[in-house]
């Protein structure tokens, strides 16, 4: 058996040398330094339990286990802490698919001696990789809840590993550490904040999901151009992480969504189905339909497939629309002061006639007071305001 400290008599390193390699095949791991920093990190160490949802409940499976073993060491999501509460279960933390990290670690495009900043410190894991190809000295990292970093301190201790890691609001960076060559978020943000680009040096790069509603933003890149300003482009593939929590154990307050008797019915002839099936579209539909946008599926029978889809934002506004269609198209019911129905049908017609763009023509400008997307370059006649 191949052991290591504080690992116990665990064979994992033909596991690690599967997934680098797997990465590698996949094209998610490029880099020789990275592939060496995969296959030399235990991630069932860092992660040594999942929770994974069955019909009786959460279930906690060990990952020292042969099924374990082969799942902690593939690409894929692991939810790592799982609470249970009065109004329903919150994810508090989750592992992220190594793919998706190796991509992102790779596109800092980092080199020996330089220093990076992490938000969201989670398992610990992606700081085990920045500091198997950096050193303990240059990375820091950052998590709003204080448990979570203790546990990741003790099992990268147990590694030799010793990153500086800190308790706190991660939206305000660790300026005592400051400056650094790179910062990169593991969560999702409405807005970077400019305590992040501060924080990095001048051509550094900062590396973030932007989500300006649920499910609507993906990976951004941007350099820091000067001290006030910094640009960059969206990744071409979609991706996503959980919202930055600014306390520790804070839970997201549910929208409570009214659906009162519709104001006006009518037809469409766009699919319900594409408006959160298109990410690109939802993305730009986000920035009309404001904050607090909820969305689902609804039917009148819950052991049957739902029937319609439904929208509605904090406003009061509201839309349901049928999944069947007549000759006519689906069937359409609104509610409150705006049709948002209609907003989502103009944004669809838009990115159309904008030849239907992808994540990669996507750019946002990031100063102190203003933050701007724009499609395919900043000067562009098409933006739209990021408002936090």
């Amino acid at each position: 058996m191949t052991t290591g400290p504080g690992l116990g008599d665990v064979d994992w390193q033909p596991h690690a040398a599967r997934l680098a390699d797997e990465l590698a095949a996949a094209g998610k791991l490029t880099s020789p330094e990275w592939r060496a920093a995969v296959a030399a990190v235990p991630r069932h160490h860092l992660v040594p339990a999942y929770y994974q949802h069955t019909p009786g409940g959460w279930e906690r499976i060990d990952t020292a286990s042969e099924a374990g073993l082969a799942t902690v060491y593939s690409n894929t999501v692991l939810l790592t802490a799982v609470d249970d509460t009065g109004s329903g279960t919150v994810i508090r933390s989750s592992a992220t698919q190594p793919g998706l990290m190796t991509r992102m670690l790779e596109s800092l495009d980092l080199s020996d001696g330089q220093r990076v900043l992490e938000i969201g410190t989670g398992t610990g894991y992606n700081a085990a990789l920045l500091s198997h190809r950096l050193g303990d000295d240059r990375v820091f990292s950052i998590d709003v809840e204080p448990d979570l970093l203790a546990l990741a301190r003790e099992r990268l201790a147990g590694l030799g590993r010793r990153p500086t890691l800190v308790a706190g609001d991660g939206a305000a960076g660790l300026p005592e550490y400051a400056p650094f060559d790179a910062v990169i978020a593991t969560c999702a943000v409405p807005a970077v904040p400019w305590a992040w680009v501060e924080q990095t040096r001048v051509s550094g790069v900062i590396l973030t999901d932007l989500k300006i509603a649920v499910g609507a933003g993906s990976l951004v890149r941007l350099t820091r151009l000067a001290a006030k300003h910094a640009e960059g482009r969206f990744d071409p593939v979609y991706a996503a992480f959980m919202d930055l929590r600014r306390q520790a154990g804070a839970v997201p307050e549910r929208m409570r969504v009214r659906r009162d008797h519709a104001e006006s019915r009518r037809c469409t002839r766009l699919d319900p189905r594409i408006p959160w099936n298109n990410l690109v579209v939802w993305f730009l539909a986000s920035f009309a339909l404001g904050p607090g946008i909820a969305h689902g599926y609804t039917g009148e029978d819950t052991a049957r497939p739902p029937t319609a889809v439904w929208i509605a934002t904090a406003d009061g506004s509201w839309a349901e629309v049928t999944l069947s269609a007549t000759e006519d198209g689906h069937t359409v019911a609104e509610g409150g002061p705006r049709r948002l129905w209609s907003i989502l049908e103009d944004t669809h017609q838009q990115w159309c006639d904008l030849d239907e763009p992808a994540w990669d023509r996507f750019g946002l400008s990031v100063t102190p007071g203003r933050q701007t997307l724009w499609l395919d370059h900043p000067d562009s006649e098409h933006t739209w305001p990021v408002h936090p």
